[in-house]
């Protein structure tokens, strides 16, 4: 029998019809192939199921493999009467099989199985041929009927359900290739940070699991051996290639065709009036890109940078037009035409490239009034034109309108300085409520910004009610709002009136960095003019009541912003508590692979995904690539690390101003996390980490992030102090915080994260914020306590065990042993009266 087997990997669907009439259904796909069929589980309620499994067939006569087709059906299995109905299926031929390296996934849209049938959505599936005599094709189903589903799957003799992973590719190194192993008994998910290991063990694959179901997935973390700037990384290693290295080492480079528009000059007037209202179109085969226009004006700056992909280049010409904007169609001014093959390269740390006068032409060739200043060159991501530069992944061909450059360019991001603001409201004197016929039921609220606590009413019978109470806020620098203090009555149920308000500016409020004394300070309470008669008797009024209150910045602490689990940074705030840096982190972010749609285009399923990195105080986000599930970023960024005891997060998120409304929320595709700690000095890691997102009925894999990462110590006497330190700052445990009160603060802390990073241009949105964040971790889960429940079990089981047997042994439920445990009593008894 030939060895050549065909593999088929059902990744997913997408926007499939519902049948069951209450919106989903129970979706599972039957795969045909040369009178071999295999079917995949059964997904409950999900109208864009996620399978990700993979079956093998037997290629009978390799001769004839041009001639068979391979046959994927959707069905839906109805629970009712245990019948399957067709939602559409996938027909492929030769064409589409092609070696396991050229293989991608390809999302094809369902057809009818007949005239009379319905058929929606697009099925995900990668479909390769592969020579491996180790991979053994996959167990086929039984003679059925078609409409009939059976009660169950096909087990084998030990009864385990036979479940096939994705596969390795026949030709990559015996090293590389993962082993395909039936699922384990049910295994707890491990949700913890992906350590990276040297050594052989880096590239072997992780499994995990869901323990609340017996369906396995391959979550796994996978090393590659991919060619980026410095060279090729085999084990971690930089192996020289024949390129020059350069500072963009650990990412693939990728070459731009760069156009920088300065301006234009004695441009021709082209209406009755006189006048101009320029602007410049930049075209590149099927792709465009269009300046801001000017009105009125004939000597217009533009200053953009344009930045065509040279993969996708499909023309040797460049051709920049100046127009002119009018309301029914946009005239011509003059256009300027480069033979890209004269184009030069721009290799850093050169100087830019200075811009030439070209002068403009008609359709004809022949020279126009005005001249337009441009500079044309190729170069890298390293150039530092990049950035704010305008990009041809990020816009479809042909379509130069579809969104604002401000939304898709990559950006760093800094967080705010944040402090914790320690607030003691001691007394007050001499308080005037409004009716002065009862002594006040008086009590203090504080407020910075959305954040207001309240102390405790208190009714005296000298109108100098004392408090002594203690609060926490958080203030972020530059400080934008004011400390305000509000002394009520509490005068009936639902009435509180007011008796006096202080405002204190948190810049001048003292600041520590230990738990130094703080000199307290007595404030005058003003009336505000809605509680005093008029405003003229508020300025005579000259008596005041005053509050004693003792604020302070104190900076000894870490202003927890993110999980304590998952901290990227344990900084005390007061920079003159800072020790020096210990290394320097390294991220190359190459590409994602497999992504699922998040959103429909064209009557297709399409992702407009950016990367955001988060790493202490700088946050770094990637461009946008558009309409893209492979999308290729190949961006390199730096931190400085001052504590091995760090995690960096990576995030993946699909972009809703591209095809959406302002107000919709970016999707979040999943995030990685990587310790510091578990990171050698020197190595380089380049592993594909799996995106997983929780949904209610499970985790699902939304795609593969592709990162190479290095961390270089720059002392190693200091990093390994960092090892002989608490991990906290010492005010954490001079005057420790509780639980309670670092959930409250820290929630507070990514709110004002979220608000600042979110005035930024472009944004960065709260969803985002908050998801790298985890801003939510605090809220109770069913998820969470359940496996809280389990832990707690599996700690006490063997006492749980100890008093069943000693129960089961006064029950009699077993005699003899219920005799010896007596007899051996006994005979003790007898041994201590002797």
């Amino acid at each position: 029998m030939s060895s050549l087997k065909l593999g088929v990997e059902v990744v997913g669907a997408h926007d499939l019809l519902a049948k069951d009439g209450q919106g989903s259904f129970c979706p599972f796909v039957e795969l045909e192939f040369d009178g071999q069929r295999c079917r995949t589980t059964t997904k409950e309620k999900d109208l864009s199921p996620v399978w990700n499994e993979s079956f093998y067939f037997n290629v009978s006569d390799p001769n004839k493999l041009s001639s068979l087709p391979l046959e994927a059906f959707v069905y839906n299995h109805n629970k009712a009467n245990n019948a399957k109905t067709c939602l559409g299926k996938v027909r492929l031929t030769a064409p589409s099989f092609v070696n396991y390296s050229d293989a991608v996934v390809l999302h094809y849209p369902l057809e009818k199985r007949s005239i009379l049938s319905r058929a929606k959505g697009e099925l995900g599936l990668k479909v390769f041929v592969t020579d491996d005599p180790t991979i053994k094709p996959s167990n086929p189903l039984p003679a059925m009927d078609p409409d009939v589903v059976p009660k169950s799957i096909p087990k084998e003799k030990n009864g385990k359900r036979h479940t096939f992973f994705l596969l390795p590719n026949a030709k990559q190194p015996q090293q590389q290739q993962q082993k395909v192993t039936p699922a384990p008994p049910q295994q707890q998910m491990n949700y913890g940070v992906h350590e990276m290991k040297s050594g052989p063990q880096a590239s072997k694959a992780v499994n995990m699991f869901p323990g609340s179901s017996s369906q396995p997935f391959d979550y796994a973390l996978k090393e590659t051996s991919p060619f980026l700037g410095g060279g090729r990384i085999v084990g971690g290693r930089v192996i020289r290639g024949d390129r020059p290295t350069s500072t963009y080492d650990l990412v693939e480079q990728m070459r731009f065709l760069f156009i920088r528009v300065v301006k234009a000059r004695d441009l021709p007037s082209k209406d009755a009036t006189g006048s101009l209202d320029p602007y410049v179109e930049v075209k590149v085969g099927n792709y465009k890109g269009i300046t801001k226009h000017y009105e009125k004006k004939q000597n217009p700056e533009w200053n953009q940078v344009f930045a065509f992909s040279r993969e996708t280049v499909q023309s040797s010409v460049l051709e920049v037009v100046v127009k002119d904007k009018a309301l029914v169609k946009d005239d011509s001014v003059g256009f300027v035409r480069i033979d890209l093959h004269e184009v030069p390269t721009r290799v850093p740390p050169d100087s830019p490239l200075a811009p030439e006068w070209y002068r403009l032409e008609d359709k004809k060739g022949e020279k126009k009034k005005g001249e337009l200043m441009l500079a044309v060159w190729y170069g890298t991501q390293a150039d530092e034109a990049f950035p704010d530069a305008w990009h041809s992944d990020a816009i479809a061909p042909g379509d130069s309108t579809s969104v604002s450059p401000t939304y898709i360019r990559s950006k760093v991001y800094h967080s705010p300085r944040l402090w914790y603001v320690r607030v003691n409201v001691i007394e007050a004197q001499d308080l005037v409520p409004a009716d002065k016929s009862r002594f006040p039921d008086a009590y203090v609220k504080v407020q910075i910004g959305n954040q207001i606590l309240k102390t405790k009413p208190v009714q005296t019978r000298n109108m100098n009610p004392i408090w002594n109470e203690e609060f926490m806020f958080v203030a972020a620098e530059p400080f934008e709002d004011h400390l305000t203090f509000t002394v009520e009555d509490h005068a009936g149920p639902n009435k509180d009136e007011t008796i006096g308000r202080t405002v204190i500016a948190l810049n001048s409020i003292d600041r520590r960095a230990d738990d130094r004394f703080v000199r307290t300070r007595w404030y005058n309470l003003e009336k505000s003019l809605s509680d005093a008669m008029d405003s003229d008797r508020a300025k005579k009024d000259k008596f005041h009541s005053r509050l004693h209150v003792c604020v302070c910045l104190d900076g000894g602490y870490h202003v927890l912003d993110e999980s304590t689990q998952y901290s990227s940074d344990l900084r005390p705030t007061a920079k003159q508590l800072w020790k020096s840096s210990i290394g320097v982190l390294e991220l190359g972010i190459l590409n994602a692979d497999g992504l699922q749609p998040m959103k429909t285009r064209d009557g297709k399923g399409a992702s407009d995904t950016y990367c955001v990195a988060k790493y202490g105080h700088k946050w770094v986000r990637t461009r946008t690539i558009v309409n893209s599930l492979n999308p290729k970023y190949n961006e390199q960024y730096t931190w400085e690390v001052y504590d091995t005891a760090t995690v960096l997060t990576v995030g993946v998120f699909d972009n809703s101003q591209i095809g959406g409304s302002d107000n919709t929320r970016d999707n979040k595709i999943g995030k990685v996390r990587i310790r510091i700690s578990t990171l050698e000095t020197g190595r380089v890691y380049t592993h594909c980490y799996p995106l997983l997102v929780l949904h209610p009925s499970g985790v699902k894999k939304l795609g593969e992030l592709h990162l190479a990462i290095r961390f270089s110590s720059t002392s190693m006497v200091n990093m390994m102090s960092q090892y002989s330190r608490p991990l906290l700052p010492k005010m954490h445990y001079k005057r420790p915080l509780s639980v309670i009160q670092q959930d409250i603060l820290r929630h507070q802390a990514v709110n004002i994260v979220a608000a600042r990073l979110g005035r930024a241009e472009p944004p960065l949105r709260r969803e985002v914020v908050e998801y790298m964040s985890d801003a939510n971790a605090h809220l109770w889960s069913m998820r969470r306590s359940k496996a809280n429940f389990l832990r707690l079990t599996s700690v006490f089981s063997g006492l749980f065990s100890a008093g069943k047997w000693f129960g089961e042994v006064c029950t009699w439920k077993n005699p003899i042993t219920t005799v010896l445990g007596f007899g051996t009593i006994v005979i003790d008894q007898g041994t201590l009266l002797i």
